[in-house]
């Protein structure tokens, strides 16, 4: 497990998301995640639904489930799988920013919640799954210990992850991960072995996982180049960029140390799939 040098907390990655609400829509959109690049051939936008369809595939949907997304977002992901896969879903973001945005969508109940300390009942969902959220956990084993208690016997658990690689070296974990854990407000970033022993001690049986870095690196080439675009044409990230006064503005030093670590495997992207005995 990769720690930051200056700890992270969760209302440091709230004051995050809300601070930089703007690039994030304006540069990405409301996936807050990833692209997938499954042929090469994909925009931008249907690489970004390729991975919630990956997502949705992975948990194995019924129309009628109840299902919880564990950093929502702007509620984009949730959207989709109560559109196309009949589902109601609940989500926690602790960005008030992404909740006003989320709350908007119909079908879908989005709280501003800590998810390590969530209030759920008991076995209440079918589902649950957190896209590029559980880097973001002060205690991932409590992360991982409130999925398995909320959910119902027999329900999964789709975790979609940034890792630290098995073959990262000192230098990377010094000048890519470490970096990229204080700048992107992440208070740890764990390997495969240390997500799938934490899910192994709350419980889960690990049903699958696909490693897709690959697949979905592009993603960082396009939001630098398009922060370059933006730089030069919209004034309010402008501003937020070389104002002293925006404190997350060294994230965009994380964008090129994000597209070196994924493509030198200092970095992975993972999939997980667990389900919670029956």
């Amino acid at each position: 497990m990769i720690y930051p040098n200056r700890p992270q907390s969760a209302a440091d990655v709230a004051r995050h998301y809300d601070e930089l609400d703007i690039p994030y829509r304006r540069i990405w959109g409301e996936h807050v995640h990833h692209g997938y690049w499954r042929t090469g051939r994909e925009s931008p936008a249907e690489a970004a639904e390729a991975l919630v369809r990956l997502v949705a595939d992975r948990l194995n949907l019924q129309p009628g489930q109840r299902v919880v997304d564990i950093g929502c977002g702007y509620g984009a992901t949730a959207g989709w799988l109560v559109e196309h896969k009949g589902v109601e879903v609940s989500g926690f973001t602790l960005s008030e920013a992404q909740a006003a945005v989320g709350r908007a969508r119909p079908g879908f109940t989005c709280r501003v919640c800590d998810w390590l300390d969530n209030g759920l009942a008991d076995a209440a969902f079918d589902r649950a799954y957190a896209i590029e959220s559980s880097e973001h956990m002060v205690d991932k084993a409590r992360f991982f210990a409130e999925a398995h208690r909320v959910l119902k016997p027999g329900g999964r658990f789709v975790v979609c992850a940034w890792l630290e690689g098995q073959s990262a070296t000192p230098w990377q974990v010094r000048h890519l991960l470490e970096p990229i854990c204080r700048e992107g407000r992440l208070p740890s970033m764990g390997s495969r072995a240390d997500y799938e022993a934490l899910a192994k001690e709350a419980g889960f049986r690990l049903l699958g996982y696909d490693d897709i870095s690959r697949e979905v690196r592009r993603t960082w080439t396009i939001c630098l180049r398009r922060l370059a675009g933006h730089f030069i044409t919209d004034a309010e990230i402008r501003r937020l960029a070389l104002s002293r006064a925006t404190q997350n503005r060294e994230f965009i030093l994380s964008l090129p140390r994000l597209i070196l670590a994924l493509r030198s495997g200092a970095m992975r992207y993972g999939v997980f799939v667990w389900e919670k005995a029956s």
